[in-house]
């Protein structure tokens, strides 16, 4: 640790002021867990140490009692808007991050209109100016309609990168032939995320959804075989076009079994809700609330998740929080639409299974700041260090809450977890040294957030663009 600043960054050290302080706290940085405090100034981290005695600050926070993390990254929300905001709204969607303690969100493109040019880019960018709680990006579609485009595409600022829907999606966002995801690898460099259930399977199964009209059926009928054939096809089309893949919402043995010797050029993403609740036991307490696209799925499924968490194999966790509403979901099952809230409660689900156990404080940071900010290469985010953005997610590991629906900022105002108590517990974010949320509350009344900077997508516009 140093009580000196980063040089040409902040304020000189004569001087030893900053914007705000953090102290007393436990920093878990890449050395480990350390007693410490933190020195923000113009958005970044500027000190570390003991440094109560050495500095001023315009604000201080009081850490005693909590860990103090790299601010939580968010890697799949659908936040609705355009098109759908009686569910979700940019706003709310990232006042219930901040509330939750996640400072960074990537949004997907299954919006109205679909996120698939850079006008639609734009149009999400200058809705979230003003509005948004934390940092944000946004996924563009890949399409058949935007193949040749996407190199461009995955380069503006903003976004982050491009998103496939192999299966349970639309209209121009829906790609399950190959000859379409093969265009659509071949054009860009970037890491390409997939929602990868296969279309073709599904069509054939919907009768035993539609024949029982028993939500129980839903892993039934996507079943374990629809999201492996899917995995397979686009991790076989991605070699052969030297594409790098991170395959959303893992949800099966078998996929974990298959991609544990594919890690040079594909990463995993599991959600809290695929490691926390089990089929059947989840469909009979909750009904259509619990369902999802991949399913919820047996507690065979859920162990090796857990598996694939301790040996690595999974690389980062996202909420794909997806909100509906509860008239919506009421409907009578199939036409009941996949979805649930997430975004919020996805910091203290996973504090709860820390708190018991299933994992470390330090693989929950690695897991959802480092590995993020890693596998995607966002600048300045996703680590306690010198000369990065000073986003931190301040938790207290030993408080219990329970989780309430009358909590939930998001538009649909519900959570699959209503009721359950945990331990561990967000208490203050802070993004890019503004304290967003202190003592459980938000502060202000002017949101901060601004977009996402990645290292591989400089800003360019190419000749006839």
């Amino acid at each position: 640790m140093t009580d000196g600043t980063v040089p040409g960054v902040g304020l000189p050290s004569a001087r030893r002021h900053a914007d705000l302080l953090v102290i007393g706290g436990a920093l878990v940085t890449p050395n480990g867990v350390e007693r410490a405090d933190v020195a923000c100034a113009a958005g970044r981290i500027v000190a570390l140490g003991d440094l109560q005695c050495s500095w001023t600050a315009d604000a201080t926070l009081d850490a005693k009692g909590l860990h103090v993390l790299p601010g939580v990254i968010d890697s799949q929300v659908h936040f609705r808007e355009p098109g759908l905001t009686h569910k979700e709204t940019l706003e709310a969607g990232t006042r219930g991050a901040a509330l939750g303690g996640v400072t960074a969100v990537f949004e997907m493109p299954n919006t109205q209109p679909l996120t698939l040019r850079a006008e639609d880019l734009r149009a999400k960018l200058d809705a979230a100016q003003g509005r948004a709680w934390c940092d944000h990006a946004f996924y563009i579609g890949g399409s058949s309609v935007n193949a040749e485009h996407l190199e461009y595409l995955e380069s503006l600022p903003g976004c982050a990168g491009v998103k496939i829907f192999m299966g349970s999606s639309f209209g121009d966002l829906l790609a399950d032939d190959d000859e379409v995801l093969c265009r659509i690898l071949a054009h860009g460099r970037r890491r390409m995320a997939v929602h990868a259930e296969d279309e073709a399977r599904l069509r054939e199964r919907r009768i035993i959804a539609e024949s029982s009209g028993d939500v129980r059926q839903h892993p039934v009928w996507r079943d374990a075989r629809s999201a492996l054939l899917a995995t397979q096809r686009i991790v076989k089309l991605a070699g052969d076009t030297g594409r790098r893949l991170h395959i959303l919402h893992v949800s099966t043995a078998e996929e974990i079994a298959f991609l544990a010797d594919r890690k040079d050029r594909v990463t995993v993403e599991v959600t809290p809700h695929h490691l926390t609740l089990e089929a059947p036991e989840c469909y009979e307490r909750l009904g259509t609330l619990a369902q999802m696209n991949p399913p919820v799925r047996e507690r065979c499924h859920r162990n090796a998740l857990w598996q694939a968490i301790r040996e690595g194999v999974g690389d980062v966790i996202g909420s794909d929080h997806a909100p509906h509403t509860p008239k919506e979901k009421s409907r009578p099952y199939p036409a009941s639409p996949s979805g649930m809230t997430g975004v919020q409660t996805l910091v203290p689900v996973m504090l709860d299974h820390v708190h018991r156990g299933q994992l470390s404080l330090q693989r929950f940071v690695d897991l959802t700041s480092a590995g993020p900010a890693r596998i995607f290469g966002v600048e300045g985010k996703g680590r306690i260090a010198l000369g990065y953005d000073a986003d931190l997610t301040l938790v207290d590991l030993a408080a219990r809450r329970t989780i309430r629906n009358d909590w939930i900022a998001s538009v649909s105002g519900w959570t699959p977890y209503d009721g359950i108590g945990v331990t561990g517990w967000p208490i203050h974010t802070v993004v890019r040294g503004h304290i967003v949320v202190r003592d459980e509350a938000l502060v202000g009344t002017t949101p901060l957030g601004r977009p996402l900077r990645f290292l591989e997508a400089p800003p360019r516009v190419p000749a006839g663009v």
